[in-house]
C-alpha cells in the first residue's frame, strides 16, 4: 500500500496533466480503485483545497481515505513527543501536525509514504526541524518514504 502526502499528489497533478499522460493516470486510477494508493483525510483535504479538480478526480476514482483513528492518533502523539514538539509549537522549518498524521497513518497501515517533500542532506540537530523523509527514518516511524518519481520508477511501468 502506498500512502500519499498532499505534496506528491499535487506534484503529479501539476506536472503530469491527464490530457498529456493518460496512461499514467489510468495506472493511478487503477491503483486508487484497488486501494493500493490511499491518502489520509488531512492530506486529501489539503489536495482538495489547493487543487479542487484533483480532489474531485480522486473522489471519483473511489480513493480510500484513511481516517485518524485512535491507533493513528496515538502513533502521531508518540512521533510528536520524539521530535520534542510541545503543545502545538511546531518549527516553521520542520514537520507540522498534518505531516505527523500522514506519517503515523503510513506507519499504522504498514504502507510506504509517497512524499515530494525534499530530503535534507544534513539533518538539523533540532529534531523539530526535520522534514517528512527524515522523520520516516526515525525508529518510532520506521516507514519507507519515496517521491512520486521514485514510485513511478520502482513500478517499472512504461507509460
Amino acid at each position: 500500500m502506498q500512502v500519499f502526502d498532499a505534496s506528491s499528489m499535487i506534484h503529479a497533478w501539476d506536472n503530469y496533466p491527464i490530457a498529456q499522460f493518460p496512461k499514467l493516470w489510468d495506472w493511478i486510477a487503477g491503483e486508487v480503485g484497488s486501494a493500493d494508493f490511499t491518502m489520509p483525510r488531512c492530506a486529501l483535504e489539503e489536495v482538495t483545497h489547493k487543487t479542487p479538480e484533483c480532489g474531485a478526480w480522486l473522489h471519483d476514482q473511489g480513493l480510500t481515505v484513511l481516517a485518524p483513528e485512535n491507533d493513528i492518533l496515538q502513533r502521531a502523539l508518540q512521533i510528536k513527543h520524539q521530535l520534542g514538539i510541545v503543545n502545538d509549537a511546531y518549527h516553521v522549518d520542520g514537520v507540522d501536525e498534518n505531516d505527523i498524521m500522514i506519517i503515523a497513518s503510513a506507519c499504522v497501515h504498514g504502507g510506504e509514504l509517497v512524499s515530494n517533500e525534499r530530503k535534507q542532506p544534513t539533518l538539523p540537530q533540532n529534531l523539530a526541524r526535520w522534514k517528512i523523509p527524515a522523520v520516516c527514518q526515525m525508529q518510532i516511524a520506521a516507514t519507507s518514504c519515496v517521491s512520486f518519481v521514485e514510485l513511478v520508477k520502482k513500478s517499472a511501468r512504461v507509460f
